[in-house]
């Protein structure tokens, strides 16, 4: 036993490795970034044997780590809210098929869209799956649920989802750590027809799944993850989750609510404990961070007319993270939130790297587009979505990983021709590649533009899936490769890339250009290991 400093994050992957996991899968998204580079830069996990691989995408990072439960070992899989979209399809099956070893599923939530393009709450998809969901209030928290956890889903033969949000993944506290564990040995499913969800196959599954329900119940209302902490003043009953535990005691000096409070870290919702709060209060307030589950949930689970506040009716904002600010302006307290930053101080918009090989890139394509109508240019989730703030402005479209190549074919097809799809090497292969085989077998009119930086550089230079194999899956794609080109994005280089660029985009049919040139922020990091190296 020890005493560590750690993010949220890392405390997640401390605990992991002293619980026994033999392996975590992942693709890169903040803010759940951090647990699997903690576990590959682990000298621990290595003397273990753990494997700590990036994927090409959420999916395959969850089906890996459905196979690894299926061998009877003990597995996490990390993603940020938006990849569990990416994920769904087998996160929701793995609950009808079980797991044998350990299943833990981390989901990172950004409330406030801090990185991401929405802050939609993971716990609905937990719900949705008829699962357990775990979530921490604190660092010590995330790490003795990771432990909990996997004691969980081996006992409910589950899977469990583990629900963090930024500002716990990306804070650090001390934390305590607990006795390490062996890892499990490979043991298959006892029933060998577990995982083949044919119809009757699943029918029976899901009839299980759907009886342990009340069991999940009775181990949130047991485990002591959640708590009923008795008050005094019963004009007002409190439910939190997770963080917004923390933002309702820092209005309180003594750290002394006066109300009764129930805080909730397990789901399925605690049902005896929450009816105890409604029996005993005038009324409920609900404070969760994210977006109002709980709150939707008690119209089911109370059999009163209590009034419930929340983010439903405006209590709380219905969007955005909590603060101690909101929360005491909720209980009546006086607003301390401090004046509006004024004008003078102008904010300073995100832009990309100096020196980044995308900036040559898009310069040559808004030079081979000035002959065309804008709104053309349909692009994707990297740092190379930062083109469309100034001074670029290029691009046009940022929806999903992947839909640039998709979304430009379904405006080509409208006849918005030529459309260019722009898409950085990880994202292509994240789920850009199935696009690209759309454009072909149709033939679609369009320029697709795949910025080859040779890593995945919006969450810190982890390695690239694509790196050194895009030309052969684009052309093994079907692409014909006289219409397949390699760019140097460089300024010298400017005049002959726009001319490859407008040769490409006068061509009707799928036409892939490949500028290639490493991110500036992995040659420096390069760079300086080779120095030190050197000394």
């Amino acid at each position: 036993m020890q005493k560590l400093v750690l993010l949220g994050d890392e405390a997640i992957a401390q605990a992991a490795i002293d619980a026994g996991i033999s392996g975590i899968y992942a693709y890169p998204g903040t803010p759940s970034t951090e647990i699997t580079e903690y576990i590959q830069h682990s000298k621990e996990a290595a003397a273990k044997g753990i494997k700590a691989c990036w994927t090409a995408n959420e999916k395959t990072a969850m089906e890996t780590a459905l196979g690894m439960s299926y061998a009877g070992k003990r597995t996490m899989v990390c993603m940020k809210h938006v990849g569990l979209n990416v994920a769904a399809d087998p996160f929701i099956n793995s609950a009808i098929t079980g797991a044998n070893g350990g299943l833990i599923i981390v989901s990172a939530d950004d409330p406030s869209m801090h990185s991401s393009q929405n802050e939609q709450d993971s716990r609905f998809y937990g719900k949705f799956a008829l699962v357990p969901i775990l979530e921490p209030s604190n660092q010590q928290e995330a790490y003795d649920m990771v432990r909990y956890g996997f004691d969980l889903s081996e006992r409910f033969r589950l899977p469990v989802m583990l629900r963090i949000t930024t500002r716990l993944a990306h804070s650090r506290s001390g934390i305590e750590t607990r006795q390490q564990r062996e890892q499990n040995d490979v043991s298959l499913p006892e029933n060998l027809r577990q995982f083949v969800l044919l119809p009757a196959i699943a029918r029976k599954q899901y009839k299980n799944l759907l009886g342990q329900q009340q069991a999940l119940i009775s181990e949130s209302e047991t485990s002591g993850l959640n708590t009923y902490i008795d008050g005094t003043d019963k004009s007002k009953g409190i439910i939190t989750t997770g963080l917004a535990y923390n933002y309702l005691m820092e209005n309180f000096a003594d750290r002394i609510v006066p109300f009764p409070v129930v805080k909730i870290g397990q789901y399925p919702l605690p049902v005896k404990l929450i009816e105890k709060l409604a029996n005993e209060c005038e009324e409920l307030l609900i404070m969760e961070e994210g977006m109002p589950l709980v709150e939707e949930q008690l119209a089911g689970l109370l059999h009163r007319g209590i009034k419930v506040r929340g983010r439903l009716d405006g209590t709380l904002p219905r969007d955005g993270e909590l603060n101690p600010n909101i929360v005491a302006v909720a209980l009546g307290f006086t607003d301390t939130r401090g004046e509006e930053i004024p004008e003078i101080v102008a904010s300073r918009p995100p832009s990309l790297c100096v020196g980044c090989p995308h900036t040559d890139s898009y310069l040559a394509l808004n030079e081979a587009m000035e002959s065309y109508s804008k709104g053309r240019v349909f692009a994707d989730i990297g740092c190379y979505t930062l083109a469309a703030l100034p001074p670029l402005q290029s691009i046009n479209s940022c929806v999903d990983m992947g839909a640039s190549i998709t979304m430009a074919k379904g405006a080509a097809d409208a006849g918005l021709v030529p459309a260019v799809a722009v898409i950085g090497d990880s994202t292509f292969t994240h789920s850009g590649m199935t696009g690209l085989l759309d454009a072909v077998i149709h033939n679609a009119p369009i320029t697709v533009l795949i910025l080859d930086n040779s890593t995945t550089g919006m969450t810190g230079g982890q390695s690239s899936e694509a790196f050194g194999r895009l030309k052969d899956i684009v052309t093994g794609l079907g692409v014909d490769p006289e219409h397949i080109r390699i760019l140097k994005p460089l300024r010298k280089n400017h005049a002959e890339n726009v001319q490859a660029i407008k040769e490409e985009l006068s061509y009707e049919g799928v036409s892939v250009i490949i500028p290639t040139r490493e991110c500036i922020q992995t040659l420096n990091k390069r760079m300086r290991e080779k120095f030190k190296n050197k000394k």
